[in-house]
């Protein structure tokens, strides 16, 4: 019932995470990261704990490695799916034999998109294909996402979306949730003018940086 999208930005070395779900709240559970390691969307039937263990061992083992070790640890590792971009690039992928619908992911350079109960596989085509085109983020995971639902998305529509981007710092640079919305993605995308310009973009510039 989900559809994400996890990326780095080979040039300034940010991560994103973004989704949008049928459900209320999908930012509570499913995207995940940390700076200068990964970000992660673990979804289908969620299990945070997933990318919590990724995201403690990916620095070290890399991404591919650290999924293991994290469904290793989970005895329904079958319904669950996951993504992961770590920061040298390396992608890992999972899409367990019982997630509901049409489930699936795909990967490109620096990025990994998935979803489950979607309308079709031209939903992870077109999240590609938006995201392989757009090279800055978070504007490429916001394209992703509106590609995914223009080509029919969850099969149920949606009415939850979250963006999540890391950079330098051990906080988010972007963190935005739509929780409940007839148009979740036109509201990110309100949201996220909002922050990215005007007095609040100016507050962040000075909000305390280390390093």
């Amino acid at each position: 019932m989900t559809f994400s999208i996890a990326a780095r930005d080979a040039r300034t070395g940010a991560l994103g995470v973004a989704t949008a779900t049928a459900g209320p709240a999908v930012g509570a559970l499913v995207p995940h990261g940390r700076a200068n390691a990964a970000a992660v969307a673990t979804q289908a039937m969620t299990n945070p704990y997933i990318a919590i263990d990724l995201l403690a061992n990916v620095e070290q083992n890399g991404a591919q490695s650290a999924l293991d070790l994290a469904l290793a640890a989970d005895p329904e590792s079958d319904r669950r799916q996951v993504i992961v971009v770590d920061a040298e690039g390396g992608i890992a992928v999972w899409t367990g034999g019982s997630c509901q619908g049409y489930a699936g992911h795909r990967t490109g350079k620096d990025l990994a998109v998935a979803g489950n109960i979607l309308a079709g596989p031209s939903v992870l085509d077109a999240m590609l294909d938006a995201a392989s085109s757009t090279l800055e983020m978070p504007e490429k995971l916001l394209a992703a996402l509106k590609a995914g639902h223009a080509a029919g998305g969850d099969s149920r529509g949606i009415n939850s979306a979250a963006l999540k981007v890391y950079g330098s710092q051990a906080y988010p640079d972007v963190d935005l949730r739509i929780d409940w919305s007839a148009d979740p993605l036109a509201d990110l995308a309100d949201l996220m003018q909002r922050t990215l310009t005007g007095g609040y973009a100016e507050f962040f510039a000075q909000v305390m940086r280390r390093g």
